[in-house]
């Protein structure tokens, strides 16, 4: 096994299989135990997040007779002592979702319980938030159709009967309760079965914890079918969903949780995108909404893994992959339009495609579905078993043949852990036998091929290989260049005083974006792998890097750039030739009549000319790479005017300036864009009544008196269109008031003193007296948004990238411009009027933030 580049130490072990969870806003979550551990990889010294898994009290699903406790259905609940519940599945959701646009977190216990958490955002805490029980809506649904049953209920139990004791289920596992009748306490310990567990969570009497409403008394197999129908195992998200009929500038987006169960049975959750985002406060509702119910298979569910296929159609369908304990694996197509429309449990927007495996002895522990975006028409599968086999299928969409790629002795235990990397060319595997293995896609068989191991400043890292005895999952990295996984430690093999104590397991990060496609030869398998790159390894470093690059420039990929900026960081060290190269090639690929062999300067030089007919999303891209990677690190947190400044007084840094005057006009080009978006709104709103101007959540155009002052002060530096669209919105005199909110004079939120407009980023106030007759002039920052004073009270969003703050959040079209709006004919009324808000940034197009103390965990998108 190679060696990692990081890790960081766990304070419990996992115990089940994908216990890591890697999300595309670039946090890393960890089952371990009664923990979810979360991490930003950026920081892994740093503060971290928690999930701690309370005890939860069980359903009221019914009580049954005294007699029927040695009933075979009921032995598995009487013997059942599992008193903390831990951590069975987790999964992350896109992002997008959560109040402050950020990721939701589904939690799977073992007791069956299914929750939802987000980020304390506004709660200044490392713990993270309840926002949805899964189960209770679950258990409202089950209890109001009768859980599926006749009327086959005995009469009901009341509160003096139920004082004789009574058995309730408690999640996925059951608890016995034991009576409180006056019989001696021997009397009790000779009925082993029926003796109370004792749990701080349930230490009061029966009749305090039962409901007002007695419970009904119902047979021993309805108590095992209704806990059993309570019982979830796994969850898995949807990707995002979105309507094909409907305009981006409505809120339409949505996603689904999937839940698999005891019974076969898989539920789903829709949850839409919030109307609004805030980081004021946690206080919006979550609403979840049943969807369907799909007997997928006759066993327990064990794995869930989602795709997306748009191939040669306008509407995409969502491919399902299910697994079950009985060995048996099948394929569903879902129906996008119908899930997103729907609102009915009973209707089912599944139908299934194929069953890849039937029943089997080896249960299915692990799968990972891709749909490659070369190949829309087909569907690559890997499933793992508790055997330690792996299997490979390729499903046709169109001819709905499936076709076997080969089944592999890959481990001797059981698989933990799958994930496809590279748009399916390359596929990771581990094992409970602490193994983890790569193979590559050729033709239609999956070949195993060394593990990367060349990276830059490895050699003095460890391999924790040898202390850890079982791996429990891996997960990708956004950027697919690095992949983590977490391993549980033999603590025989540890410091038993200072080590074995508060470490039992432990994350590795590891680069692969070094991983070789092609099948090595025998002897280059058994050989010992080189710490030395050659030129065939930067040729996969290089390949890798731009294909990441190349799947950031779709607008519809939120921009998580941490893992390329840190290899192209690290190979900036030791071969900077090679960085430069890379980037240029990108940057060439943009433009068709452009060849290889022109130098630096002509290219960035091109790409000023050209930055009109750019995409905002490349501009962006370019942004983030200046910042973070060409610039120096004294200038990367430094404001665009403050940074051209400096780059004069540095005249022997020829390069960095180049980079730097390129990050100036982008940033630039943007900054007109937003205010000739706003420009053109408002234009486009005068000419309609004003019943029909958004109003609520919606995007509004906001600062314009202050838009306009900046175009006045830059008219050497701005598009004469936007001029002239600055002359249009000054011709509508006092009707402007009337279309939009028009403020130009402002106060200091400090002295109440005036503040003039004389820069986008930061103000002044003028200054005033103090009692010992001294004058202050008090530093306010602007929203990079309006360009209005940011209030000194109120919480702001903040970008982690060029430091800026922003009030109010920009419309959603302006990140997704395949071009600047000043290069062509802008007609105003292509404006809608209910344009979306995103909390992105507008200079470098990553989420938006709430600003945290050092002390507690934010993610780490660059």
């Amino acid at each position: 096994m190679a060696s990692n580049c990081q890790a960081a130490p766990l304070v419990a072990s996992p115990s089940y299989p994908n216990s890591i969870a890697w999300s595309k806003e670039n946090l890393v979550a960890i089952a371990s135990g009664h923990l979810i551990t979360i991490l930003n990889p950026a920081l892994l010294a740093g503060p971290r997040g928690l999930v701690i898994l309370p005890p939860n009290k069980p359903f009221p699903v019914g009580l049954v007779r005294r007699e029927d406790l040695l009933t075979p259905c009921l032995m598995p609940t009487c013997l059942s002592r599992d008193f903390r519940p831990c951590a069975r599945s987790i999964s992350w959701s896109d992002p997008g979702f959560a109040p402050n646009s950020g990721s939701f977190l589904a939690v799977c216990t073992t007791e069956g319980r299914v929750k939802l958490y987000r980020a304390p955002f506004c709660e200044f805490s490392a713990e993270w938030v309840e926002v949805v029980d899964i189960s209770d809506l679950l258990f409202d649904y089950l209890e109001s159709i009768n859980f599926g049953e006749a009327n086959a209920t005995l009469p009901s139990f009341s509160l003096k009967q139920a004082n004789a004791g009574y058995v309730k289920e408690r999640g996925c596992d059951t608890e016995l309760k034991g009576s409180r009748v006056s019989e001696n306490a021997r009397c009790r310990k000779r009925e082993a079965l029926m003796r109370r567990v004792k749990h701080k969570e349930y230490s009061e009497s029966p009749v305090k914890e039962l409901s007002e409403k007695a419970l009904p008394l119902i047979t021993a197999e309805q108590y095992a079918s209704r806990s059993v129908l309570l019982s979830s195992l796994v969850v898995a998200w949807s990707p995002t969903l979105q309507s094909s009929g409907i305009s981006p500038c409505f809120s339409n987006k949505c996603a689904i949780l999937a839940v698999g169960g005891k019974s076969g049975n898989i539920s789903f959750w829709k949850f839409n995108e919030p109307k609004c985002y805030t980081v004021e406060h946690g206080r919006v509702s979550v609403d979840a909404m049943l969807i369907g119910l799909l007997q997928a298979h006759k066993s327990w569910i064990t794995s869930i893994s989602w795709g997306i296929c748009a191939a040669c159609s306008s509407k995409s369908q969502l491919v399902l992959a299910t697994g079950s304990s009985d060995g048996s694996v099948k394929i569903w197509w879902g129906d996008v339009e119908g899930l997103i429309q729907s609102s009915d449990a009973n209707k089912s927007s599944f139908s299934l495609l194929n069953e890849v495996t039937a029943v089997t002895p080896s249960p299915i522990s692990a799968i990972s579905l891709i749909v490659p975006m070369q190949s829309q028409d087909k569907v690559v599968l890997a499933i793992g078993k508790g055997s330690g086999s792996l299997e490979a299928w390729i499903c046709h969409k169109f001819s709905n043949e499936i076709q076997s790629a080969g089944i592999y002795d890959a481990h001797d235990q059981v698989v933990t852990g799958l994930a496809w990397a590279f748009d399916g060319c390359c596929l990771y595997s581990s094992s409970q036998n602490n193994s983890v293995r790569s193979w590559v896609m050729h033709g239609n068989h999956l070949h195993e091929v060394p593990f990367p191991s060349k990276f830059p400043w490895l050699r003095n890292s460890t391999d924790l290989s040898q202390v850890s005895d079982q791996c429990f999952g891996l997960a990708p990295s956004p950027g697919e260049l690095m992949v983590a996984v977490v391993r549980s430690f033999d603590a025989n093999l540890l410091n038993q005083m200072y080590q074995a104590r508060t470490q039992k397991a432990v994350v590795e990060f590891f680069w692969i974006g070094g991983q070789s496609l092609e099948i090595p030869s025998e002897k280059h398998l058994s050989s010992e792998p080189s710490s030395d790159l050659s030129e065939r390894d930067l040729f996969d470093w290089e390949t890798k890097i731009l294909q990441s690059l190349k799947t950031y420039e779709n607008v519809d990929k939120l921009l998580v750039l941490w893992d390329i900026v840190a290899a192209l960081l690290a190979f900036k060290k030791i071969n900077p030739t090679f960085v430069e190269n890379l980037l240029f090639k990108w940057i060439s690929s943009w433009f068709l009549d452009y060849q290889s062999g022109i130098t630096s300067e002509k290219i960035l030089s091109h790409v000023h000319s050209m930055l009109p007919e750019i995409s905002s999303r490349k501009i962006h891209l370019l942004n983030i790479i200046c910042r973070r990677l060409m610039l120096s690190e004294e200038k990367a947190g430094i404001p665009k005017g403050e940074q051209h400044k400096l780059s004069k007084l540095n005249n022997d840094e020829a390069n960095i300036d180049l980079w730097n005057n390129l990050l100036f006009k982008n940033e630039k080009e943007l900054q007109q864009r937003l205010v000739a978006f706003n420009f053109a709104a408002v234009l486009s709103h005068a000419t309609c009544p004003p019943k029909d101007f958004p109003v609520g959540t919606n995007w509004f155009p906001i600062g314009v008196p202050q838009m306009q002052q900046w175009v006045a002060d830059n008219s050497g530096l701005v598009h004469n269109q936007l001029k002239v669209l600055s002359a249009k919105v000054e011709e509508l005199g006092s009707r402007i008031h009337s279309v939009c909110e028009y403020t130009m004079e402002e106060s200091c939120g400090f002295c109440s003193a005036s503040v003039p407009f004389e820069s986008e980023e930061v103000a002044w106030c003028k200054c005033s007296k103090t009692d010992d007759g001294s004058k202050e002039s008090h530093r306010l920052s602007r929203c990079m948004v309006s360009m209005q004073l940011c209030s000194v009270t109120a919480p702001m969003w903040f970008c982690i990238c060029c430091r800026r703050w922003a009030a109010k959040l920009p419309p959603q079209t302006l990140f997704t411009m395949s071009k600047s709006p000043l290069a062509v004919h802008y007609d105003s009324e292509s404006f809608a009027l209910f344009e979306r808000q995103k909390p992105l940034c507008p200079y470098c197009g990553i989420l938006l933030q709430r600003a945290v103390p050092e002390f507690l965990l934010s993610a780490c998108p660059v």
